[in-house]
């Protein structure tokens, strides 16, 4: 049984935009409300690393990494950024994946923001991480007889990667990218 973070299964975000179309069946079929919902087996979500999923309307990122299930909001809670191209690396003793768009730091087994810093109060001050708090909403995932499961936060509270996901979000981030590929065109001229 693999381990998941928050639980007795470690979780990790993988997202494969072919596999998504491959399993768009799943997303037909009806799955219960609030349930875990299966999300594909083991062994092609270890061999796709990255994978997403709409789950109850709600875009998710699922990622295996160094034999853990990880499961996020799949844009980046500062401006709705794609996570599912960003870096994996070990800050501070936590796995984070860095948003490919502004470099923002998050926690992948609690979605925490974490950045670099200085306190000037410090004599001489050095450079330590810090966190921002719980930025990027976080699911739970488990396995089962090869089978991938993940169940939707049920917190209430609203956590900034949540504002992404809604009507607001969407149209938030269309004109993100509209505006970074207006960018990277004037950059090329």
């Amino acid at each position: 049984m693999t381990t998941v973070m928050g639980g007795s299964t470690t979780i990790i975000p993988v997202i494969n935009l072919e596999a998504t179309r491959l399993c768009g069946d799943m997303e037909e079929q009806k799955q219960p409300s609030g349930g875990p919902h299966f999300v594909g087996k083991r062994d092609e979500l270890i061999a796709e690393k990255r994978s997403f999923r709409t789950l109850e309307g709600r875009d998710i990122l699922i990622i295996h990494h160094q034999d853990v299930f990880y499961a996020i909001d799949s844009y980046c809670y500062h401006n709705g950024g794609l996570l599912q191209n960003g870096d994996i690396e070990e800050i501070d003793g936590k796995m984070c994946i860095i948003c490919p768009n502004h470099k923002y730091k998050i926690t992948l087994a609690e979605g925490e923001g974490i950045y670099k810093g200085k306190n000037p109060r410090e004599n001489p001050p050095v450079a330590r991480w810090f966190s921002k708090g719980l930025k990027q909403r976080v699911h739970t995932v488990t396995e089962s007889n090869g089978d991938v499961y993940v169940k939707l936060s049920d917190d209430k509270s609203m956590i900034d990667s949540d504002y992404y996901q809604g009507e607001k979000g969407k149209v938030a981030r269309e004109a993100a990218e509209a505006s970074r590929k207006k960018s990277e065109g004037d950059a090329d001229r």
